[in-house]
């Protein structure tokens, strides 16, 4: 059974950074898109971050509000994905939620998702 874990959240101010990890455990042949989303209270979950390596290639795309903020990146050899938060403002509170799109088997590849890390940007 393939696990997601996240952790890195917590109470920052405005202008601070944050790091964020999640680590896939279990059965796993390949990992292909990892990424990140967040779920604001009483908002819609939306993408910040997705990352897709393929061969010796890697690309990453943002969401307009966190360009030239956020950072995404991954280590295959660890299965974990990190976000880089930098100059946190107080619209980026949420829950943090990362998401790997996983084969596990010959023949089954399926999207995981993590538990959920709280992320608060106050003064």
């Amino acid at each position: 059974q393939v696990q997601l874990v996240e952790s890195g959240g917590g109470l920052v101010q405005p202008g601070g950074s944050l790091r964020l990890s999640c680590v896939a455990t279990g059965r796993i042949f390949n990992i292909y898109t990892m990424g990140w989303y967040r779920q604001a209270p009483e908002k819609q979950r939306e993408l910040v971050a997705t990352v897709t390596s393929s061969g010796f290639t890697t690309s990453a795309d943002y969401a307009d509000s966190v360009k030239g903020r956020f950072t995404i990146s991954r280590d295959n050899a660890k299965s974990t994905v990190y976000l880089q938060m930098n100059n946190l403002k107080p619209d980026d509170t949420a829950v943090y939620y990362c998401l790997m799109n996983i084969r596990s088997s010959a023949y089954v590849v399926r999207d995981y998702w993590g538990q959920g890390t709280q992320v608060t940007v106050s003064s």
